[in-house]
Formats: C-alpha cells, sequence, structure tokens
C-alpha cells in the first residue's frame, strides 16, 4: 500500500515537471515563431520562382500554429528582371528596428515596450507588430549595443544609447 502511495506521489511530480517542459516549450515556440515572422518582415526577399524550396516559415509551421503562418498566394506571371535588384520597383518601407530607433531617440527617459508600441500604432497606423515582436525588436538592438536596457524589478525599459 505504501508503496503505491508513493509511487502515485512520484508520477504526480513527475506530471508537474512534464506540464512546466511542455509551457516552456509552447513559450520558446511562441518566441520562435515571432522571431521568424519579424526576420521575415525584414528580409524582403523576393517571391519565390517555381520549383525552388518552401521558404522555412511553411517547414515551421507545421504542426499546431500552422494556420497563423499559412503559406502566402503567389502572383500569378511573377518574375524577376535582370535590372534593379532585390525589391526594384515597390515602395520601400522602413524596418521595425529603425522606427523603434527614432522613436526612442525623441525621448529622453526610458520607455516600455508597450509605450513604444503605441507610440509606433499612432505614428504608423500601417505597422501593426504584436508586443512579443516589439519586445524581440528592442532586445536586438539592445545585443546590437544600440539601445540600453533599464530593469526596476519586473519592469523593462529602453533608451538609445
Amino acid at each position: 500500500m505504501e508503496h503505491a502511495a508513493s509511487d502515485l506521489e512520484e508520477n504526480r511530480h513527475q506530471q508537474q515537471d512534464l506540464i512546466a517542459r511542455l509551457d516552456a516549450l509552447r513559450q520558446e515556440e511562441r518566441l520562435l515563431l515571432s522571431i521568424l515572422s519579424l526576420a521575415e518582415d525584414s528580409a524582403k526577399v523576393p517571391e519565390q520562382a517555381q520549383g525552388e524550396e518552401a521558404p522555412l516559415s511553411q517547414v515551421v509551421s507545421a504542426g499546431p500554429v500552422a494556420e497563423t503562418t499559412a503559406p502566402r498566394p503567389k502572383p500569378s506571371g511573377a518574375k524577376r528582371s535582370g535590372r534593379g535588384g532585390r525589391g526594384a520597383g515597390k515602395e520601400h518601407r522602413p524596418l521595425l528596428k529603425d522606427l523603434l530607433l527614432d522613436l526612442l531617440k525623441g525621448h529622453v527617459e526610458p520607455r516600455h515596450a508597450a509605450e513604444l508600441r503605441e507610440e509606433l500604432l499612432a505614428r504608423h497606423p500601417e505597422r501593426v507588430p504584436t508586443p512579443q515582436v516589439v519586445r524581440n525588436t528592442l532586445e536586438g538592438l539592445v545585443a546590437k549595443g544600440l539601445v540600453e536596457r533599464h530593469k526596476q524589478g519586473r519592469s523593462v525599459m529602453y533608451t538609445v544609447v
């Protein structure tokens, strides 16, 4: 009887550990998908020609989040011309990191990522990055030494270097 009770208790501990690991993996998956989305947004890679391999987003999207990263339809008859290089003739969209840097340069005091996102949405309504994408972009700027991170307890704020 005691042996069964100890086995049951051990199983409960293992379940709790597995649940915690699963939650961590789900959080990591969301972060990686956000980073992938950010990379696709900033890469501005021309449309694929027929016969090439599927883009990484389609490979990664297999699984429970596949509906959020559905493949984009290709424009009919789209071919690259030999002139002008990447994105020739397309309207240039500034990168999210550049927009965030410009916003930070307008402030002397440290700013929260949420504040910067709200300001970005107000100034650039065509850009609607998720809060996680904004945080990831800011952390990328911190890693490059362009922005400083300031922590106050659990609160994180950013200033331009």
